[in-house]
């Protein structure tokens, strides 16, 4: 059985209901149990993390980075990172800004970088862009075109019932993607 952790900090409930997104993908894979947690919750759940084969990372995109609540869960694996717990475990990325672009990159940069540090292995989105041709629409997987993780856009005026279901598809597809390279292991 594959074990899959979705850690993500959320500061108004868009991030929440991408990591669920990614959780249920995740929990199509037969054999896969999923366990969702909250970077408030860490050191309560620290153990699901270290017993899982993958860990998804996500965080909201503010100001260019992920929030300063997910930076301190990341600080806070300090002795996980000196032990090498995770070292070795499938690793992979979403995040959400109200922007499209958002600088949403940087922030999946940044997570990954964190993977890496952890020498973890890190799973892209495996998708090519959706919505960059003339057939193509909002409604296309991938619609904001990344490569390294998932990217979500969701209106600042709107609570998470506005996120475009295209967006919340890759992200089922990104928790997919991991828990099915995650059972061949």
């Amino acid at each position: 059985m594959a074990k899959i952790a979705v850690v993500y900090h959320s500061g108004f409930g868009h991030t929440k209901a991408v990591a669920e997104a990614v959780a249920r993908g995740a929990g199509e894979v037969a054999g896969t149990e999923v366990s969702l947690i909250s970077v408030e919750e860490y050191s309560e759940r620290a153990a699901e993390l270290d017993a899982a084969d993958g860990i998804v990372f996500g965080a909201p995109t503010y100001m260019g980075s992920a929030s300063a609540q997910f930076k301190t869960f990341m600080d806070a694996t300090g002795k996980t990172w000196y032990q090498q717990i995770w070292k070795d475990k499938l690793a992979a990325g979403f995040t959400c800004s109200a922007s499209q672009s958002g600088d949403k990159l940087s922030t999946l940069q940044q997570l990954a970088t964190f993977a890496m540090q952890h020498g973890m292995i890190w799973v892209s989105l495996g998708l090519l862009p959706g919505n960059n041709h003339s057939k193509g629409s909002i409604n296309d997987l991938n619609r904001l075109g990344s490569f390294l993780g998932a990217m979500v856009q969701a209106n600042n005026d709107q609570g998470a019932d506005g996120i475009p279901t295209s967006d919340l598809d890759t992200a089922a597809h990104l928790g997919r993607r991991i828990a099915g390279l995650a059972a061949k292991r």
